[in-house]
């Protein structure tokens, strides 16, 4: 019998008279999720399963295809992440990654041991045959490597396809079959051709159909939307950052007047956002805003507070509690929309993987308010039509739907919002002091028009002090770090090497024109081992 775990992932997948799709079973990688989001950049749908997904539930869902995905273990030691043998038998093209090419040797006969020397990080990847996993590559590539252990013997009717200096056994295939392995990952931007191998897969070895478009996507969200809420009224959450403002969108093409857009001001936006978001919708996009002034509540929950994992629910349960009662005075609503995103589900339920039953456990990062952070007596069901698709997917839709360019290339911004970047306790004081401070950031950013090439630019303030210079006078006064990063999803960033007169211009500002503050500081962390943000 499958878990429910297994079960609840079945359900997810689309119609397949809507779109091909790839399933990916997940054993626990850190880039699990993007071979997902590669698979959909190929304009076909992918979905992750649980390396428990049996073969009985793979033929129900009907995938052109199947990816096992890396991860931490290794094959040989007990107990490790498996899966279904009778998989092999379904005569379906399978691309095993890093652990699930391993895996793949060991099942089908092959040996995998400890690896003489490990490789982490770049390698040259030297292709010896060109089968179609590897068409329209160079002979020799750069490839990202993460393993320990190596194929040293080939399952019967496999034979070498690539190499690297240290491990002689780098991509395997047994073309007649239409089975693959790579030791690397291909799904990582430091792989030279990794989104062409994965497109080669997926198109060439699956013959899958292009067919998974955001315009279909609406079409199906628009169709599902009205389905569930059918003649009941919706209540949407909007903060005005791209994902609520495209689901606003979207809701008020299915649902029309059913749809009740709320803007809680919290305390925690930016400069002039709650005033500058209310008249756009109403004056521009004809959506009605109820604008709910709740700032004075929201700070005193967070009297005294200064862990980040408290912040976050106290915030999530304040914001809920709000809802409930406005709720009252303007529904009655049955459904509360949320604009979740993949990543903010996988974030905040974790990615690990249990060795005995190869199944996803929650292993708790941080809990986003909009996830993690929801109160135990929510009185809300949930539409949450963006809870399987990736940031660039969102900005997608939001171009379909005609989103203005002004919210659609909005950097993304925490639910908690300036709550989460005002490190300690949260003031008013020193809500004022960061959101003149990331004003200044933002306003420069643009200036310089760099505001498109980074992923998300913003101040934190520090809950220390510094001794500083002024005037002639010592000072002891507030420390200002600017974190700004490049990214494709979020998901893992590096940080945006910024022009130093940008810098400069930043730092001299924020000393000069936000009072309390004398240092500013750069943030050069990447992600991992840092998260984007420091709560």
């Amino acid at each position: 019998m499958a878990s429910t775990q297994t079960a609840k992932a079945v359900e997810r997948l689309p119609d397949n008279a809507l779109a091909d799709s790839i399933a990916i079973l997940d054993f626990g990688s850190q880039y699990s999720q993007l071979i997902a989001r590669r698979v959909r950049e190929v304009s076909v749908y992918s979905e992750m399963l649980p390396c428990s997904t049996t073969a009985e539930e793979l033929k129900r869902l009907n995938p052109k295809g199947i990816i096992l995905s890396g991860g931490p273990s290794s094959v040989y030691d007990e107990g490790a992440p498996t899966l279904d043998r009778d998989i092999w038998k379904m005569d379906l093209p399978v691309l095993g990654v890093c652990y699930g090419m391993q895996l793949m040797s060991q099942h089908l006969g092959g040996t995998v041991e400890p690896a003489d020397i490990r490789e982490y990080g770049r390698a040259t990847l030297t292709i010896i045959h060109h089968d179609p996993l590897f068409n329209s590559l160079d002979p020799a590539i750069e490839s990202w490597m993460s393993h320990g252990d190596s194929v040293t013997k080939l399952p019967p009717g496999f034979e070498i396809t690539a190499r690297t200096m240290d491990t002689p056994v780098a991509a395997i295939a047994n073309e007649e079959r239409r089975l693959f392995g790579v030791q690397f990952h291909p799904e990582v931007i430091h792989t030279v051709g990794g989104q062409q191998i994965i497109k080669n897969f997926v198109i060439e070895v699956c013959q899958c159909t292009q067919s998974w478009t955001m315009d279909k996507f609406i079409d199906q969200a628009l169709a599902d939307i009205r389905a569930k809420a059918g003649d009941k009224r919706v209540l949407l959450a909007l903060s005005g950052g791209v994902d609520s403002s495209t689901l606003a969108f979207l809701l008020h093409k299915a649902l029309g007047d059913k749809l009740t857009c709320m803007f809680i001001d919290q305390g925690f936006m930016r400069k002039n956002e709650p005033e500058w978001l209310v008249e756009t919708f109403e004056r521009d996009f004809h959506i009605h805003v109820h604008f709910i002034k709740a700032r004075d509540r929201f700070i005193e929950k967070l009297a005294g507070v200064t862990d980040p994992e408290e912040k976050r629910k106290k915030i999530g349960t304040e914001f809920i509690r709000v809802f409930e009662h406005e709720s009252k005075r303007l529904g009655p609503f049955d459904y509360l929309a949320q604009g979740t995103l993949y990543p903010d589900v996988i974030e905040s339920a974790g990615t690990k993987v249990d060795p005995k039953t190869g199944e996803r456990v929650a292993v708790k990062i941080k809990s986003h308010h909009n996830v993690g952070g929801l109160p135990e007596d929510l009185q809300f069901k949930l539409i949450e039509p963006f809870s399987k698709l990736f940031k660039d997917e969102v900005r997608k839709v939001a171009l379909e739907l005609g989103v203005p360019e002004g919210i659609r290339v909005r950097h993304p911004f925490p639910g908690p919002g300036l709550a989460i970047r005002v490190l300690g306790e949260v003031t008013k004081e020193r809500l004022k002091t960061l959101r003149e401070a990331d004003w200044i950031i933002r306003e420069e950013i643009k200036s310089h028009k760099l505001y498109r090439q980074v992923w998300q630019i913003f101040g934190v303030l520090l809950p220390t002090k510094s001794v500083g210079v002024m005037g002639d006078q010592r000072t002891y006064q507030n420390q200002i770090v600017i974190r700004a990063v490049t990214s494709e999803d979020g998901m893992t960033a590096d940080w945006a090497r910024l022009p130093y007169d940008l810098l400069d211009t930043i730092s001299r500002r924020i000393v000069n024109e936000v009072p309390g503050v004398n240092r500013v500081v750069y943030d050069i962390t990447s992600k991992p081992p840092a998260t984007i943000e420091w709560e």
